[in-house]
């Protein structure tokens, strides 16, 4: 149902456009003062940013869209305002109304256009590595068991717990995919997700599985959150929510039952193991202080797939990690990726994908609502882009799933806006461009063409955005190597090794040298801030 109302309002949408043969949009954009009056109020706001935030970052959150590069961000946002009745282009996204914004090059060691493991490294360990390898140093080489040993790098996460903060990992994907799985795990193979999957050579050299790391390598993580459940159970056991689909059973190899084990270890520390979205929901977060959800025996459904009534949202799932890791005075880190807008690109699913960065970023207005600029710093990155584009001339207002106004000048076909530089939406029919006037491409599951054929679409090489706000989000300012992001975010935060400045007399967290934010301050930053909003949504 949620779909198809979904449909409509798209279908809607290009109906009106296409009769009307004109761009639609807002009357009062026709007056020049409308113009006017909005570019004065961002300089006020702009004006504001010159009295830096400089406290300590008692909170870190990090959120990560797997491959949302800057195309992935605009279409997103269009998307957000078609769902909500307007034109899109005009629409505000949550990290839109981050105040600093930085690009990262997101190159691997070894590779021009990286992949979700080495660029996890980087954004999480600080330091460049690899293509398809998480949590070790560009000296280790893929799939090479003995070359770990000594080249283990460890990430923010692991800085944050050593310095008394709770934290934690929520994602759309495994627990043990390759975003996540840095924040833990030293692995030459991101695929090695279980024993499973790994090779006998390297099991006997002493090289640990993904799942197993999770558990072993940084205890008492305080809240995981994601899909994976095959990965922690043995062999052939069924799973708890499909028992029936032998593909969905566990894989474990060792016999070991990974959940079983947290659960005995943390059932006297108020921990506690979820699997649905009524047992997460039904859970007083007062009385939690570690939380194991894993939703899904592999990644979590897409957001247009999922069923809301069993299935939790990225949002809710954040609401529930907040609740529980703030109550440290200590204060937290949390991971929180956006893992499958990388998946619905690499299959041509540009619907798929763009609802779930929709998704991300209401998660990210809940953890605005849940924290404060003023002791947290929240950081919204990619890890790498995708050959993900849309154009064609389209009116104001065009569906972002639409076709261009005007037929190919070349072959006399339409098109659609969105398309791929790779994939597998190439389609020729008798051995010209398949005409898509006789296809659904409404449809949510279908595939946008695409210039080149290949079974699944690749990344994008260009640099990615990195949206900042809270104390000293002004040092992700230009052009930065990916690895600077945890830097920085430790540097705010006094953790890890970069912490003598949090010590020494006059510096920027001295309390006698600490900028002083008066509440009439305060107040005049956010009035501007909160009224360029709600213009912005007339």
């Amino acid at each position: 149902m949620k779909g198809m109302l979904q449909l409509v309002v798209i279908c809607c949408t290009l109906l009106a456009v296409t009769c009307s043969g004109q761009a639609s949009f807002p009357e009062q954009e026709k007056d020049p003062n409308f113009w006017r009056s909005w570019a004065q109020r961002t300089l006020t706001d702009a004006l504001m940013l010159q009295q830096l935030n400089q406290n300590r970052a008692k909170n870190l959150i990090m959120f990560l869209g797997d491959g949302m590069g800057v195309p992935t961000v605009t279409a997103a946002r269009i998307l957000k305002g078609q769902l909500s009745g307007h034109p899109g282009e005009e629409t505000v996204l949550e990290m839109d109304k981050f105040p600093f914004v930085a690009l990262s090059k997101t190159y691997n060691t070894d590779a021009q256009v990286a992949d979700s493991a080495g660029t996890a490294t980087a954004f999480l360990c600080g330091v460049k590595a690899n293509w398809g390898t998480v949590g070790v140093s560009a000296n280790a080489v893929r799939s090479q068991c003995n070359t770990t040993q000594g080249n283990e790098v460890t990430s923010i996460l692991k800085w944050a717990k050593d310095a008394g903060k709770s934290v934690g990992i929520v994602t759309t994907t495994r627990i043990n995919h390759a975003t996540p799985s840095a924040a833990y795990a030293h692995s030459v193979d991101r695929e090695w997700y279980s024993d499973n999957e790994m090779p006998a050579e390297a099991l006997q050299a002493g090289c640990k599985d993904i799942a197993r790391q999770l558990f072993e390598n940084i205890p008492n993580i305080d809240v995981m959150m994601g899909g994976g459940r095959k990965y922690m159970f043995p062999k052939n056991t069924p799973d708890v929510e499909y028992p029936t689909v032998e593909k969905h059973n566990g894989t474990r190899n060792d016999g070991r039952n990974l959940v079983q084990e947290w659960i005995d270890k943390t059932k006297n520390n108020k921990g506690y193991y979820v699997w649905s979205k009524t047992q997460l929901l039904s859970l007083n977060p007062a009385n939690v202080d570690h939380l194991l959800g894993l939703f899904e025996p592999a990644d979590l459904m897409y957001e247009l797939e999922r069923n809301a009534e069993s299935d939790p949202s990225l949002t809710e799932m954040v609401d529930v990690a907040i609740k529980i890791l703030r109550k440290n005075p200590n204060g937290f880190f949390l991971l929180v990726e956006g893992g499958r807008i990388d998946h619905g690109h690499h299959g041509g699913l540009a619907q798929l994908a763009l609802h779930d960065a929709v998704e991300m970023d209401r998660a990210i207005g809940r953890a605005g609502l849940m924290t404060s600029i003023f002791d947290t710093m929240t950081v919204v990155t990619a890890d790498h882009s995708h050959v993900f584009s849309f154009g064609g001339y389209t009116f104001r207002g065009n569906s972002i799933f639409g076709l261009a106004p005007e037929v190919s000048d070349v072959d006399k076909k339409p098109f659609t806006a969105i398309a791929y530089g790779n994939g597998p939406g190439y389609k020729m029919v008798d051995g010209e461009r398949e005409n898509i006037s006789n296809v659904n491409f409404g449809d949510i599951y279908y595939q946008a063409q695409s210039a080149v054929p290949l079974s699944s679409e690749t990344h994008g090489g260009e640099d990615v955005p990195v949206f900042a706000k809270g104390p000293l989000a002004h040092l992700l300012h230009g052009v930065h190597e990916q690895n600077y992001i945890p830097h920085v975010m430790a540097y705010a935060a006094c953790i890890g090794s970069n912490k003598a400045h949090c010590a020494q007399s006059g510096s920027i967290f001295d309390d006698a040298t600490r900028p002083v934010f008066s509440s009439v301050v305060a107040t005049l930053a956010v009035v501007p801030i909160s009224v360029l909003t709600a213009m912005r949504h007339l």
